[in-house]
């Protein structure tokens, strides 16, 4: 379910020899496709996640619409893409990290602290979370989204609540969709301390009533 990488340069079935054709025609393709992502990462800063086009993209890298395509099969694949690397390190925050985030603490204290780091997560990645999201078929079954949701859940049984763990955990995290909360942010000024306190004051309450 995870979005963390598999190590690069290793396939199913072993590795080819050094210098096999094979071999050169996939460091090309990762050259290329680095550099794809570059470009991306430069509009992004530039001008925003909104502005990032397979259009734009092409035309900054110098290559055809085409290769963009390809190289990434949608906007949506580009978006995945590009927030992947900030995601898989999330990931293994929660999933193999220290505590309070990772294994080793109390599940409530795992889900306060857990909460608490995915909105400094959303405030530094989500302009670009958000993009993914709007240009994503499906984006709650994405499966960056199943573990997050599923990670929740299981948190919450480990918490004692049994009325249905896993409704609740889409609950949740639907108070921490990442437009949800720069909207809060930009647009009405919240400050994020007060978006942490508002999920430890409602994982609380969720906890208590189980």
């Amino acid at each position: 379910m995870s979005l963390i990488p598999i190590r690069p340069g290793i396939q199913p079935g072993g590795e080819r020899a050094a210098g096999h054709p094979a071999e050169s025609e996939r460091r090309d393709a990762a050259r290329n496709r680095e550099l794809l992502l570059c470009a991306a990462r430069e509009i992004v800063e530039e001008s925003g996640a909104d502005a990032l086009t397979m259009d734009r993209l092409a035309q900054r890298a110098g290559v055809g619409k085409g290769t963009v395509f390809r190289r990434f099969g949608s906007r949506a694949g580009l978006m995945r893409t590009l927030l992947s690397g900030a995601e898989a390190e999330f990931q293994d925050r929660f999933m193999f990290g220290p505590p309070p985030v990772g294994p080793g603490a109390p599940a409530v204290e795992r889900l306060l602290a857990v909460g608490a780091a995915r909105v400094a997560w959303i405030l530094e990645f989500g302009e670009l979370a958000r993009a993914a999201d709007a240009s994503a078929y499906n984006r709650f079954d994405v499966p960056a989204a199943v573990l997050w949701r599923r990670h929740l859940e299981v948190l919450l049984r480990e918490a004692g609540v049994t009325a249905d763990p896993s409704l609740m955990a889409s609950a949740l995290a639907a108070t921490l969709e990442p437009e949800l909360l720069l909207h809060a942010v930009r647009v009405h000024g919240i400050a994020p301390e007060r978006l942490a306190e508002s999920w430890r004051e409602l994982v609380t309450r969720v906890v208590a009533g189980a």
